[in-house]
């Protein structure tokens, strides 16, 4: 008898303990956007130790995957497109072999040499009328993830084209959130959220228990959601297209260019992903803007443990197969 009073006790203190513990929040500028870190912890000093340490991690990704840094070893990978192989860090070279395993699943909708497209589209308001087919042929001369040569013996990469370039915009913010919420977790924080302007992922609940929710924004209402969804160990990454577009003829064009035409994405305004990863996540967002509604819900289904929801440019909402359908329409 004394046993069970002994555990009764020891587990009622344990759950004191989760509950007594409380969210903390920092709101900061890093990659060049919003980073909102939320961890969970008993007092305000440790989490702030925490915080620190998240963005020490996110801003050593910045400097590794940055290619606006002269000496970077993407900037480096770029100064040689068609000269000679750069010799990288396994981190970055295994970063780059996933974003080439993503074009091939995508067939090249996602493509990290999207960097070498020539910027002929504007969406500031400035464009009076399209470019031409030859542009916009042209712009894209030097863009494919096939021209990407990786050399695992020596762990090199080689752009084969003068002038070729790779980025990491649409997955770098992913990326970093990813590391950050590893590296918190291995110090033993039990749980929190890196949003990174949108890449998102979590891990752990919320101190009372719950799961953490995540509010999607209405494309069309900035101000308002249109879902309200509990998410547990996973991210979720949101790309709209809403404030940067262009209407030629009738047709609206997105700031999301599909790298292997040239031209840029339309129909949809909202891309809504859940993978394992933000940076999966992330790369899937991109590739579904480019593919369409159709293809992309098609894609996604194929895929075990990825969801998305899609908003089209009539407001109707679609889910994959996975995601519980409450709305049609926002």
């Amino acid at each position: 008898m004394m046993l069970k009073k002994i555990t009764f006790y020891m587990f009622f203190l344990s759950v004191l303990g989760i509950h007594s513990q409380e969210a903390y929040k920092r709101t900061i500028k890093l990659m060049g956007s919003r980073f909102d870190i939320t961890v969970v912890s008993s007092t305000k000093d440790e989490a702030n130790k925490y915080i620190d340490l998240a963005i020490t991690e996110i801003t050593r990704i910045e400097n590794l995957i940055s290619s606006w840094g002269a000496n970077s070893q993407t900037s480096l990978i770029n100064k040689n497109a068609g000269v000679q192989p750069v010799k990288v860090d396994l981190e970055l070279f295994n970063l780059i072999e996933r974003a080439i395993h993503i074009s091939k699943l995508t067939d090249g909708a996602f493509d990290i040499s999207y960097a070498s497209m020539d910027r002929i589209w504007k969406f500031d308001g400035s464009m009076t009328k399209m470019p031409s087919e030859e542009e916009i042929k042209n712009s894209v001369s030097k863009v494919g993830y096939t021209n990407i040569v990786l050399n695992k013996e020596t762990q090199t990469v080689f752009l084969k084209l003068k002038g070729m370039k790779i980025g990491f915009g649409a997955i770098g913010k992913g990326y970093a959130a990813d590391k950050a919420k590893v590296l918190l977790k291995d110090k033993g924080v039990v749980s929190g959220i890196i949003n990174a302007s949108g890449d998102l992922n979590s891990w752990g609940k919320q101190p009372n228990g719950e799961d953490w929710n995540v509010a999607i924004k209405n494309p069309l209402n900035k101000n308002k959601v249109f879902a309200l969804l509990p998410i547990y160990n996973k991210a979720i990454v949101t790309s709209g297209n809403y404030e940067k577009r262009v209407t030629f003829n009738g047709k609206t064009y997105s700031h999301i260019i599909d790298p292997r035409s040239g031209y840029p994405s339309s129909g949809l305004v909202s891309v809504s992903v859940f993978a394992s990863s933000a940076e999966l996540a992330d790369a899937l967002a991109t590739s579904i803007f480019v593919m369409g509604k159709d293809v992309g819900l098609d894609f996604i289904n194929q895929l075990k443990s990825i969801d998305c929801i899609i908003v089209d440019e009539h407001g109707e909402i679609h889910y994959s197969e996975g995601v519980q359908s409450k709305n049609n329409k926002i």
